[in-house]
């Protein structure tokens, strides 16, 4: 990976119980993200002191809510996180990086060539351009859009069964109270605030969970609302 020389960035004690024999490939990808990530703006330099606990050991737990040999898209993967993280933690996952800007996905690829991992794929795109060519059991994102619009652009990569992973912060309850009627107009889900690694991190990571509770056409109450206002302007237009 071209960048300046890497940073050393110690990892804390407790990550070696949280990441057991995937330490030293995440040590290497710690170092990438304070060196090549800061260099090119996906990592602020202020957040190098606290990759670990903020950034890497608060994706990693998230792996606590995935099933076992799951599909997971990562939308806006930006630096990779949590998507990186996860696929590292959890090689029985298949993971797609999906992100739209090029000098991104470029950082992505050779993350992924050097780290080595082969469950893996990064491809430049917006998530509403892939609706008809991506199903995923998992939909993961961090820091990337209010929950309302998110869920929009994740719950059509889903079959029944599959939730939205959204990484938030201390307002997320609120958030997701004040987003359940448009959740529920886009497509019929579940939604629950779950804390997870308690005992592992500090404090415990937030996580938005969206669960899809039918199958069937994901775009059906969008469809419906555009017609029913059509039919409203045609009638407006014959008055």
């Amino acid at each position: 990976m071209a960048s300046g020389a890497d940073r050393s960035v110690a990892p804390p004690e407790q990550a070696q119980a949280l990441f057991g024999a995937a330490l030293p490939r995440m040590e290497r990808y710690a170092e990438v993200l304070a060196a090549a990530g800061v260099e090119r703006g996906l990592i602020g330099p202020r957040e190098v002191p606290r990759l670990w606990e903020r950034h890497l050991m608060n994706c990693a737990v998230v792996e606590e809510l995935i099933p076992e040999g799951a599909t997971v898209v990562d939308i806006g993967s930006g630096a990779g996180l949590p998507g990186v993280v996860l696929a590292l933690v959890r090689p029985d996952l298949s993971v797609t990086l999906l992100e739209p800007l090029l000098r991104r996905t470029v950082f992505l690829r050779e993350c992924i060539d050097l780290l080595e991992l082969d469950n893996v794929e990064v491809r430049r795109a917006r998530a509403e351009e892939v609706r008809s060519q991506v199903r995923a059991d998992i939909v993961t994102a961090r820091a990337v859009a209010p929950l309302t619009r998110l869920a929009g652009w994740a719950l059509p990569l889903l079959g029944k069964g599959g939730s939205l992973l959204a990484l938030k912060g201390e307002q997320a309850e609120a958030e997701l109270e004040e987003a359940r009627g448009d959740l529920s107009a886009q497509r019929p889900c579940v939604a629950d605030v779950i804390r997870v690694g308690r005992g592992k991190v500090e404090p415990a990571t937030t996580v938005v969970r969206v669960t899809v509770t039918s199958e069937g056409d994901h775009s059906h109450a969008s469809r419906s609302r555009r017609s029913a206002g059509g039919g409203r302007r045609k009638r407006g237009r014959k008055r």
